[in-house]
């Protein structure tokens, strides 16, 4: 019989990245009657799974012992969130009911925490002041100088030796924290403070940002559960009742009025209306939906009065169903590790033994003067002094962002970078990406009146509307600086258009089939509209008096840039593909225009699962989007990148954001990344390279301590003023 089992969740502050979680799942797993854990970066918690013997106090010791701060997390009763017998509950069920509770309540949640008033944010805050003093007192007592810098390294550098040291403790001896702990104190054993002082506190600073970055990811991810209503109204034994929405059963028929999101997903059983789908599908005009068509949690219901068969409880509806994709892409994705990380793994081992090794060997084995020797091995540890090389590679990434950031390019770290330089295809959002994400007027076909009373008429009809069609209309007229009469009487027609009265006329202004249905329309003209059907456009015909006057075609026009900026990227050896969740037809025709290879109709699950088969076929992926819908495959992507306008889900989920919305700004941001890694491959030779050098000629007897302590020095300054080159760096596409 196996053993029983039970799980415990905790709510943990200051998980920023990957490398976080692999120094907690080390800790963690190492315990007795830890039998598995997990832990999400994406929601800032860790799930252990123990016997019941386990020692939950030591558990959350040995996490807060890493820097980290923990927490149970309670369930609503307030009891810990604890499964008694994970064996007897199906994990599927748990990370159900986990996402119901999310859904509709955040008690679970951090709360929102101003930068400057967390903890790593007074840390940061409190090293740049001190070392600002100490630069203050160097300048006005050079003597005392040394010292302060020296305090002011430490302030910095107390917290992070501490983490060092109980990572060691936890069988982590090799971190970012220990290699930066021996490179401060290298810095001051060779009379470096001010170098010291001032690498700890770019330290913090790079830590501060990962951590706020990170929490805003976590709460734009939370953002989506405001798309689905708390209550719901349900009709049983003909009394209609309001109840929780996350109460709802499937099969349960529920009331939705004009204006009110659907609160879960079902099958509409009685009424019809246009429905906003865009925050699932990404399509840009409402759906109309009748008896019989699905409808989705979260969308909006326009003018028309429903009832909805529910088909899914509100674990399983589609707004759940996107927050769990988020989550569990941004999991399942491989980050790429911290260069200095991995390096240090046997570099710092490395030069200790070799000093060791210089310093004993010739006067053990060979007679050698001990005190000659001794001094070669104290300049060997100074030449492996890893100031250059941890400083390497964050300049250029910092001078990378910067120039990026001044250019709208926004990029979240260095593993972003570096997997931006192996991009090799691009999938595209359609609305909002590659067009402008709102309908305009493309044609005004006038037949028994002119194009002008053709505006100047519909736009009376469509004043006051927010329907995007009617915006379009509104928008054209008035640039135009056509006239707009009154209008009297007039209302909207559910699902065929929009009926009044201007100057005595009869107005009639909807679709086509509506139209025809009132006076049959002329072959040829019918034909007309067809085409520009064709051309994926919408259609408004204009009737007065019954009689056809002329129509007007609308479409979501391709941004001014998007063909430029395509061809960027093809001629970069770079495949294009769209993505979208419009019609096929529209799809088809926007791609065309384009040049762009075309998947229409999709939702959120369809656009990660063709991300999944491009990958499969050894592309590196780069997602582009702009909408909620968009963001499961943001994450799921080797690198997510958000346009500029979109929602701030996509925008926090994504690796990247292109801030002026320009497609050819996808093209310039992987030119700038793969001149990054160029520049970074550089300065870890230089940084090398001189050590290298200095090894052999120290061991050679040509040089000793201070030509050593140049080596490092002048290491440092070479790789910052090689980083720095980036901030001239222009875009040539």
């Amino acid at each position: 019989m196996a053993a029983t089992k039970q799980q415990t969740r905790y709510r943990v502050e200051g998980i920023d990245c990957a490398g976080c979680a692999s120094k907690i799942d080390t800790a963690v797993r190492r315990m007795p009657g830890v039998q598995d854990i997990n832990v999400s970066v994406s929601a800032g918690t860790l799930t252990v799974t123990h016997t019941p013997e386990s020692n939950l106090g030591a558990i959350e010791r040995k996490v807060t012992g890493l820097g980290y701060a923990v927490a149970p997390l309670t369930s609503k009763s307030g009891t810990p969130a604890s499964d008694q017998s994970a064996d007897n509950h199906a994990d599927g069920r748990r990370n159900h009911d986990e996402t119901v509770a999310g859904l509709h309540d955040n008690d679970d949640a951090p709360a929102s925490e101003l930068w400057w008033d967390s903890a790593k944010g007074r840390l940061a805050i409190a090293s740049g002041v001190a070392l600002a003093v100490a630069f203050a007192i160097d300048y006005a007592w050079p003597a005392t100088g040394p010292w302060a810098f020296i305090a002011a390294m430490l302030l910095g550098l107390a917290p992070i030796a501490r983490r060092a040291a109980m990572a060691a403790a936890a069988g982590i001896p090799f971190t970012i924290e220990m290699l930066m702990t021996v490179a401060a104190a290298g810095a001051v054993i060779i009379g470096a403070g001010e170098e010291a002082a001032t690498v700890v506190f770019l330290f913090l600073i790079g830590e501060l940002l990962e951590g706020v970055a990170a929490g805003k990811a976590r709460s734009s991810i939370q953002a989506l559960t405001v798309l689905v209503p708390k209550t719901a109204f349900v009709e049983k034994g003909g009394q209609t009742r309001e109840v929780p929405a996350e109460s709802l059963a499937v099969g349960a028929i529920i009331l939705v009025r004009p204006g009110d999101r659907i609160p879960a997903d079902g099958e509409i059983t009685q009424g019809g209306s246009a429905i906003d789908e865009s925050p699932v599908s990404g399509e840009s005009v409402p759906v109309r939906k009748d008896v019989g068509d699905t409808v989705f949690a979260g969308t909006i219901n326009g003018d028309g009065v429903l009832r909805v068969k529910v088909t899914a409880t509100a674990a399983d509806n589609t707004i759940a169903r996107v927050i769990k994709l988020v989550e569990e892409a941004q999991e399942n994705k491989a980050p790429t590790e911290r260069f200095i990380d991995r390096f240090s793994r046997w570099y710092m081992p490395g030069v200790v033994a070799v000093a060791a090794l210089v310093a004993a060997t010739p006067p053990l084995l060979l007679g050698g003067d001990w005190n000659e020797w001794i001094y070669k091995g104290l300049a060997l540890l100074l030449i492996g002094c890893p100031c250059a090389l941890v400083i390497s590679v964050p300049a250029a990434i910092a001078a990378s962002l910067s120039a990026g950031a001044r250019r709208g390019l926004l990029m979240k770290g260095g593993a972003v970078l570096e997997g931006l330089a192996t991009i090799n295809a691009v999938a595209l959002d359609k609305t909002g990406t590659l067009t402008l994400g709102k309908p305009q007027v493309t044609d005004v076909v006038a037949v028994g009146a002119s194009e002008r009373d053709i505006l100047s008429l519909a736009a009376a009809l469509e004043i006051g509307s927010s329907h995007p069609l009617a915006l379009a209309i509104l928008q054209r007229a008035k640039a135009g600086n056509i006239p707009v009469p009154p209008a009297a009487e007039a209302k909207a027609i559910g699902g065929k258009g929009v009926i009044g009265h201007v100057g005595g006329k009869n107005l009639f202004l909807g679709s086509p089939v509506a139209a025809g249905e009132i006076n049959l329309l002329p072959a040829d003209q019918a034909a007309r509209i067809v085409a520009l059907n064709d051309e994926g456009k919408s259609v408004a015909v204009l009737l007065v008096d019954n009689t056809l006057a002329g129509f007007i075609a609308m479409r979501d026009e391709p941004r001014p840039d998007a063909f430029a900026g395509l061809k960027a990227l093809t001629n970069a050896g770079i495949r294009t593909v769209m993505l979208t969740g419009d019609n096929k037809r529209t799809a088809a025709a926007i791609g065309k225009q384009l040049g762009i290879e075309v998947r229409a109709e999709l939702l959120p699950e369809d656009k990660q699962r063709i991300l999944g088969e491009l990958k499969g076929q050894g592309l590196r992926v780069a997602k582009v989007g702009d909408g909620i819908n968009d963001a499961p495959a943001l994450a799921a992507a080797d690198v997510g990148i958000a346009m500029g306008g979109g929602t701030d889900v996509a925008l926090e989920t994504a690796d990247a954001a292109v801030l002026h919305g320009r497609v050819g700004d996808v093209a310039a941001m992987i030119r700038l990344s793969q001149a990054t890694m160029a520049n970074i491959k550089q300065n870890v030779t230089i940084a090398l390279g001189l050590k290298a050098v200095f090894l052999l000629t120290t061991i050679a007897g040509i040089t000793g301590l201070w030509p050593a302590i140049l080596a490092d020095t002048g290491a440092t300054v070479l790789v910052t003023a090689n980083a720095m080159r980036l901030l001239r760096w222009k875009s040539s596409w």
